[in-house]
């Protein structure tokens, strides 16, 4: 059985997330559209969430897939 491709906005948040915890800058978002507002919406989540504490084994249950 095949599996159904994700939204590719839930992807681009998922990316951005993965990017603002690990402190990478915001200018890796891609271009202009709907994927980079997705993405920087999943960076500033990371962010948050990094100043938060939400890193390593604290952070797993935050960990969007």
């Amino acid at each position: 059985m095949k599996k159904q491709k994700r939204d590719l906005q839930e992807r681009a948040f998922s990316r951005g997330y993965r990017a603002g915890i690990e402190r990478r800058s915001k200018d890796l978002a891609p271009p202009e559209g709907a994927m980079r507002d997705a993405w920087l919406s999943g960076w500033r989540s990371g962010r948050s969430d990094h100043w938060d504490g939400y890193t390593g084994v604290s952070g797993i249950h935050r960990m969007v897939v």
